[in-house]
């Protein structure tokens, strides 16, 4: 369970990344479009940090 976990930050940034992709793809991005997939990105890389920082100590 903790090598799932220790890896969901990443997972969340993948996401993040596909929420940028499909609009670029389909050249219909809106300003709603790219704010979610930032967060996202952010989120994922914030959380990458936190879970490995618990889950090593």
């Amino acid at each position: 369970m903790s090598t799932i976990l220790k890896y969901a930050g990443v997972f969340v940034q993948l996401v993040g990344v596909g929420v940028l992709a499909i609009p670029a793809i389909s050249s219909r991005i809106t300003n709603t479009d790219l704010a979610i997939g930032l967060s996202l990105i952010i989120v994922g890389y914030l959380g990458h940090i936190v879970l490995n920082k618990i889950l090593e100590s």
